[in-house]
């Protein structure tokens, strides 16, 4: 019976991961104002269209952001959670402390997903520099406007760019010192959360 139950979970983990992460980047595709033409963009909205168009009705654009699909990502998320708590015998508990949770676990995912694409990024620099791939454009255009205001700031090295460097140290610090310690306050399992 813990063998079935176990399965579970990696299964519902797998799948609920794989569904938020897809949320999460409409919303980040929009936050870098990626283009939409691109076919894994087109394949995101196509996926996350049936769930957001419902709550596009009640949760409005806030600055041209689409508020909705960062609210369905904390949603799912909370879902999940919930889910998964049960399957784990442990019951839902409080709401309010797994809403607190899944917005961490939401965040922790947003700041993976740029240190991921900035890894993917350094990757191509060195063996596809200039790919014209889908992927390697949505990439790109994710890891952007991390990217530049760093190079403004770093002095040139002769062709060498070690923005990558410094982006990855700061996305290590604000999950180190700020998710981490969110989520050990908010008295987080560790085998609960889908992003940290």
């Amino acid at each position: 019976m813990i063998g079935l139950s176990t399965a579970a979970v990696y299964i519902l983990q797998t799948i609920g991961s794989l569904y938020l992460l897809i949320v999460l980047l409409r919303f980040i595709l929009q936050l870098v104002k990626a283009d939409f033409y691109n076919p894994l963009s087109q394949f995101i909205v196509r996926a996350t269209h049936p769930l957001l168009k419902p709550l596009r009705k009640v949760i409005p654009s806030f600055a041209g952001l689409d508020i909705a699909s960062l609210v369905l990502a904390i949603l799912v998320q909370l879902v999940l959670m919930a889910l998964v708590l049960l399957l784990m015998g442990h019951g839902v508990g409080d709401p309010l402390l797994l809403l607190v949770w899944s917005i961490i676990g939401v965040t922790a995912l947003f700041l993976k997903v740029f240190f991921f694409a900035l890894i993917i990024s350094v990757i191509l620099s060195w063996v596809a520099q200039g790919s014209r791939n889908p992927a390697a454009e949505l990439v790109s255009q994710i890891c952007e406007p991390l990217l530049a205001p760093i190079r403004r700031v770093l002095p040139g090295m002769g062709g060498l760019d070690l923005s990558p460097i410094v982006a990855f140290l700061i996305l290590n610090l604000i999950d180190m010192l700020v998710i981490r310690n969110l989520a050990v306050m908010a008295g987080m399992f560790k085998g609960l959360s889908l992003a940290i």
